[in-house]
């Protein structure tokens, strides 16, 4: 199907049924560094562990928090204790490290073989005396960035209910963070200006700084956040009450989202995620429109970061991008990239759940339109082989795809950029856009330059033979 055959509505389609992405627990790179008190027990066979050392050696750059429970040949056939084992890696974990949360993580073989975790970690927990998590994080049923989600729905259910007052200041480090350096009376006079509206909590594991960009951008609105899931100790987890308003910033946080509607009772706020100025605006107005208040300066925000933009959108005007899918970010990377100036084709993605991402797919059934561009086919599941049929078809400027296709992809003669790296990389708020762009542009930039050079004639003929 070429671009001009693009239907003008959002249109869905299932291939295969078979997630290719990247192994979910690799989860683990990220959430230990983020939940400071937090050890996470990968349990599963040699496997699961040399891809955690050879897969996640390149992203950690400190003294990682997490280890393996292998499963050898003799536990598969039942011949060896469980409870035991665990026992013994649970009191080692707390006599080397002491930690305020063990996170077991579930692979493969744990759901092939049956293994309870959910039955054996609360007995467990009692007799060590450190509360046990347990996350299914397995290739089987979920895709890459999945992991996160399955461990902050875990956690979404030990959030406290309540809060001793002498405890409040010490509970709150994002107000902490925010007053920092301020003297009483200046943070009497910040905390003035907050519109007095419903708790809100946000979900979604983001480094720091970004943490604080966009919870200072809900304060310029007066808005206040009253805490993160998950926080950057296990002992801070935010407070949930009934009625309490929620809001995620990632798009592959559906099973935390349920679990915090159906089980905490919270209200969960459907906007776009802040991706993006575009994004980060739609968000923080769609948040302002909950609570009754009216935005201001956002107008002249966007425009400005917009602006600071051009050097980038001046490479990509104009050149069309194609999502194989991997991470669960696509719908929001393709709609940024299309209010770019760029056309997408297609937008291939591992998993879709249209309830929790429907502002955003409206978004970007919004932003096509307005750019009068065609929308593109959404896929859940693709099947490699027919995707990479429709690249030789539709040849895009630039695909982004996981990394066992890039390879085979730029040897003909095609623009990749992993998808895993925006999965790391800090994309979101207003002041992040310019890395979503150095790393879409990369590719381009750096192959404009070897033609220059003449190899773009080399590969070529390399290709041919």
């Amino acid at each position: 199907m070429t671009v001009a055959e693009q239907p003008e509505a959002l249109t869905f389609e299932c291939e295969t049924g078979n997630y290719h992405t990247f192994c979910p627990i690799s989860c683990v790179a990220w959430l230990y560094q983020k939940i400071e008190d937090s050890f996470f027990l990968v349990i599963g066979t040699k496997t699961c562990g040399y891809f955690l050392q050879n897969a996640m050696g390149v992203m950690i750059f400190a003294e990682p928090r997490y280890a393996m429970a292998e499963l050898e040949e003799g536990d598969i056939s039942a011949q060896l204790n469980d409870y035991e084992e665990l026992k013994r890696l649970c009191l080692q974990i707390k006599r080397d490290r002491n930690p305020s949360v063990i996170v077991w993580i579930g692979t493969c073989t744990t759901e092939i073989i049956k293994m309870d975790l959910e039955g054996l970690a609360p007995k467990l927990e009692g007799e060590i005396g450190i509360p046990i998590v347990v996350a299914r994080a397995n290739g089987l049923d979920y895709a890459f960035t999945q992991g996160e989600d399955t461990v902050l729905a875990a956690m979404a259910a030990r959030c406290p209910n309540k809060i001793i007052e002498s405890e409040k200041d010490e509970r709150n480090p994002i107000q902490k963070l925010l007053n920092f350096g301020q003297k009483k009376e200046d943070t009497d006079q910040a905390e003035s200006v907050f519109v007095d509206h419903p708790p809100l909590v946000l979900f979604g594991s983001l480094p720091d700084p970004v943490v604080t960009n966009l919870t200072l951008e809900l304060k310029k609105q007066g808005i206040q956040v009253s805490g993160w899931l998950p926080a950057k100790r296990y002992t801070e987890l935010p407070i949930l009450e009934e009625g309490y308003y929620v809001s995620g910033v990632n798009p592959f946080l559906s099973r935390t989202a349920s679990a915090l509607m159906r089980r905490r009772k919270c209200k969960l706020i459907g906007a776009p995620f802040p991706i993006g100025p575009d994004g980060t605006r739609a968000w923080i107005e769609k948040i302002c429109s909950v609570f009754g208040i009216e935005p201001k300066g956002l107008d002249e925000r966007e425009a400005q970061i917009w602006q600071n933009l051009e050097d980038y959108l001046q490479l990509i005007r104009g050149k069309s991008v194609f999502f194989m899918g991997d991470n669960l970010l696509e719908i929001s990377l393709a709609r940024f990239l299309i209010r770019c100036g760029m056309t997408c084709p297609e937008i291939g993605i591992p998993y879709m759940d249209k309830r929790y991402q429907k502002a955003e797919l409206d978004f970007l059934e919004k932003t096509c339109h307005e750019m009068g561009v065609s929308v593109p086919r959404i896929i859940e599941k693709p099947d490699n082989y027919n995707q990479l049929q429709r690249i030789h078809e539709i040849k895009p400027d630039l695909v982004i795809t996981g990394m066992a296709h890039a390879n085979p992809l730029e040897a003909r003669g095609i623009n990749t950029k992993w998808s895993v790296e925006f999965t790391f990389a800090q994309i979101h708020g207003f002041t992040n856009a310019r890395d979503i762009l150095e790393l879409v542009t990369r590719p381009l930039r750096r192959n404009n330059n070897l033609k220059d050079l003449g190899w773009d004639k080399l590969v070529a003929e390399e290709a041919q033979v």
